[in-house]
């Protein structure tokens, strides 16, 4: 069985628009999708509008993947099976949307101090419909003939340490997991090991995900091998916890995962797309 609950579009990050997502995702023969962008669910509904499940073959589950600071550095929260009209996601990324806005003002400061005039707007009009991110600033860079691609956008200027790296004022953890919560559905710790922190390190993050009502554990996140899957089933029992798999796609790549993902063998785990395949 192929499925894929990490996903992204047009509407943030990702490279393919809903529709052309969706039309991967059926080519690959996935069951069952989440479209889980940055921060918005623009493409989720984008997607559930063009494609209704009935006699068709794949199932969309309502996602999004959210920013949010713990113990000071920034973690990603996927939401999935989310009522995206619930107050509490309606409120939750509208704060989201002002963050970005507020950061994107601050990088556009940066980069003007540098020289570089006229980043904001620019950076608005290279995303359009989409949220306000980092990547927009980097292709405006390359289309102004700052810089050569946008690797040396991110080397020089907008990368970890360097001068476009304002970190944006995320909510806290415990509020996303609320929010996931109050508006039914269900909290995942995405990419864990994409965080570099030590096993306890991880292994306090899972305790105060656990506190403030999440329910999943992210076990396989694009290319991973057999040794570092097994280490998060291992944290999976221990807590109790349902696990999750997505390819985190973003675009076409050479050594990039591709839409779907084939179940991997969990033993004694309870997969959260067990949820949506008894109700289909």
């Amino acid at each position: 069985m192929r499925i894929d609950f990490h996903t992204h579009t047009t509407a943030s990050d990702g490279a393919l628009a809903p529709a052309e997502l969706v039309a991967r995702a059926l080519a690959g023969d996935v069951q069952l999708l989440a479209i889980t962008d940055h921060d918005t669910m623009l493409g989720s509904a984008a997607a559930a509008r063009l494609y209704t499940h009935g006699a068709a073959r794949m199932r969309l589950i309502p996602g999004v993947e959210f920013s949010c600071v713990w113990s000071g550095t920034t973690v990603h929260i996927l939401g999935l099976g989310v009522d995206a009209a619930h107050p509490a996601m309606v409120g939750g990324l509208a704060q989201l949307v002002q963050a970005r806005e507020a950061r994107g003002q601050k990088i556009s400061s940066r980069l003007e101090a540098c020289g570089f005039g006229g980043a904001l707007a620019g950076a608005l009009c290279e995303a359009g419909e989409s949220q306000l991110g980092r990547p927009h600033f980097a292709r405006w860079l390359v289309a102004q003939g700052h810089v050569r691609d946008e690797t040396e956008a991110f080397d020089k200027y907008l990368g970890q340490g360097r001068t476009g790296d304002v970190r944006a004022f995320w909510p806290q953890l415990a509020e996303v997991v609320r929010w996931i919560v109050a508006a039914g559905g269900v909290a995942v710790i995405a990419h864990p090991l994409q965080y570099r922190f030590t096993r306890l390190k991880l292994r306090r993050l899972v305790v105060d995900f656990v506190a403030a009502g999440g329910g999943c554990l992210e076990v396989l996140s694009g290319r991973q091998n057999a040794d570092q899957v097994g280490r998060l089933a291992a944290l999976a029992r221990e807590f109790d916890l349902e696990v999750s798999v997505g390819s985190d796609f973003h675009r076409d790549s050479p050594y990039g995962p591709q839409v779907g993902v084939e179940l991997p063998r969990l033993e004694g785990l309870r997969g959260v797309w067990e949820r949506w395949m008894t109700a289909a």
